[in-house]
C-alpha cells in the first residue's frame, strides 16, 4: 500500500494499481471486509481511479470505505471525515455541487471538533469548500475560505509545501476569474516554483500549474508565453497520465482555443 501511494504521488498510476489491488486482497482475506484498514486500503484504490479520471470506478469505492469507517470507528472519527471529503470532491468533479456541500460541511465539522481548527486536514475541508463556493459564484465567500487554508498550511507545513502550492493556485484561480491579473500572477508563479521543487518539473500538478499560469498569460495577451506553457502542460499530461486521461483533453482544448483565437484554424 505505501509503495503504491508513493508511485500514485508520482503520476505512475500504472505501478501502483496492481499493488493496491494486491494490498487490498490481503487485507480482506486477513482481516475481514469490514476491517478499517479494508476501508483505508479501497479509499486509496479509489483515489488512484479518481486521479485517472475513473469516477464510475471510484465513486462505489469511496462509498464502500466510508460505510465501514462509520461502522467500526463512529461517525465523528476523522478517517470518516476523510471517506466524506473524498465522495464530495469526487461529486464536485461530476459538478453535482448539491451533493457534494453537505458532505464538505460535515467533513470540516467532525474535523475541527476531532482536530482542531489550524489542523490540516481543517486546510484541505476549506480549500475543498471554497472550490465548491467558487464554482458556484460565491466569491467572497471562496476568498475567506482560501485566506484561511493558506494560513493553516503554511503554519503547519511550511511554506514550500505541495499542499501550501495548491492553496496558491486556488487562491490565484479565484483572482483570475474576476479579473484581478495582478494579484493572481505572483501566486501563479508561486505556486509553480513550489510544485517543480517538491514534485519535480514533470508531475501532473506542475502540468496544471503551468496550464493555469499559461491562462493567465493568455488573457493578459502574452500569447508567446501562454504557449510555451500550455505545449509543456500538454507533453508532461501526455506522459505521466497517458493518452486518454481527462487532462489531457482539457489541454488539449486549451491549445486549440489558443491557436483559433491566433487564426490558426
Amino acid at each position: 500500500n505505501n509503495l503504491a501511494q508513493l508511485y500514485n504521488a508520482q503520476g505512475n498510476y500504472a505501478a501502483a494499481e496492481p499493488l493496491l489491488q494486491r494490498s487490498l486482497d490481503i487485507m480482506e482475506i486477513v482481516l475481514g471486509e469490514n476491517h478499517p484498514d479494508v476501508a483505508t486500503s479501497l479509499n486509496n484504490l479509489a483515489e488512484l481511479y479518481y486521479a485517472q479520471g475513473n469516477y464510475v470506478g471510484a465513486e462505489p469505492l469511496y462509498q464502500r470505505s466510508l460505510s465501514i469507517r462509520e461502522t467500526a470507528l463512529g461517525e465523528s472519527h476523522p478517517d470518516v471525515a476523510t471517506s466524506i471529503n473524498n465522495l464530495a470532491v469526487l461529486y464536485y468533479f461530476q459538478g453535482n455541487y448539491v451533493a457534494a456541500e453537505p458532505l464538505y460541511q460535515r467533513s470540516l465539522s467532525i474535523r475541527e471538533t476531532a482536530l482542531g481548527e489550524n489542523h490540516p486536514d481543517v486546510a484541505t475541508s476549506l480549500n475543498n469548500l471554497a472550490l465548491l463556493q467558487s464554482a458556484q459564484g460565491n466569491y467572497a465567500a471562496a476568498e475567506l475560505l482560501y485566506e484561511r487554508s493558506l494560513s493553516i498550511r503554511e503554519t503547519a507545513l511550511g511554506e514550500n509545501h505541495p499542499d501550501v502550492a495548491t492553496s496558491l493556485n486556488n487562491l490565484a484561480e479565484l483572482y483570475r476569474v474576476q479579473g484581478n491579473y495582478t494579484m493572481a500572477k505572483p501566486l501563479y508563479e508561486r505556486s509553480l516554483a513550489i510544485q517543480e521543487t517538491a514534485l519535480g518539473e514533470n508531475h501532473p500538478e506542475v502540468a496544471i500549474a503551468l496550464s493555469n499560469l499559461a491562462g493567465l498569460y493568455y488573457f493578459q495577451e502574452n500569447y508567446g508565453a501562454a504557449e510555451s506553457l500550455y505545449r509543456r502542460s500538454f507533453l508532461i499530461f501526455e506522459t505521466a497520465l497517458g493518452k486518454h486521461h481527462p487532462n489531457l483533453a482539457v489541454s488539449i482544448n486549451n491549445l486549440a482555443i489558443f491557436y483559433r483565437t491566433q487564426g490558426n484554424v
